[in-house]
């Protein structure tokens, strides 16, 4: 199973391994979505491939943590080494990367709704479809960002 997010379109489908729609929504971006998030502050949301790294009750309800940066971002931002490695081993557990660094970090996917692109940077929903995402998606789940 896995997450795929579609920028341009606003939409969120989930996946099975045979390619069939499990679920679909719509979403809110970040308040800048056009092009990858590059830093803390930016109000753009990913893109690229990620996992789901951490799930909890939230500001806006359920939660899923998306495990941004990974290591192409921090190679293309010029982070130091030492975070890039630290990336690349916690990426090799499915662990959540380093944040509260310069790249930025804690996107989740989350309710809150999805009338304008409001968000930091995180995937907005409909509280109630944030409910049910929350439900079906296990930690480790691949999440795919694409513009």
């Amino acid at each position: 199973m896995r997450i795929e997010i579609l920028k341009a379109a606003r939409r969120l489908a989930v996946l099975d391994a045979q390619e069939n729609m499990l679920f679909s929504c719509a979403i809110a971006l970040g308040r800048d979505p056009l092009g990858p998030k590059q830093r803390e502050g930016d109000g753009k949301t990913p893109e690229g491939r990620y996992y789901i790294c951490l799930k909890k009750q939230g500001k806006y309800g359920p939660s899923l943590g998306v495990s941004y940066p990974n290591a192409e971002d921090a190679l293309r931002a010029g982070a130091p080494e030492e975070l890039i490695d630290c990336i690349l081993r916690r990426t090799e557990r499915k662990e959540r990367p380093p944040w509260g660094t310069a790249l930025g970090g804690e996107i989740y996917i989350h309710g809150g709704g999805t009338a304008s692109d409001w968000t930091a940077g995180c995937i907005a929903l409909k509280d109630e479809d944030a409910e049910t995402l929350y439900r079906l998606i296990p930690l480790g789940t691949d999440v795919i960002l694409k513009a």
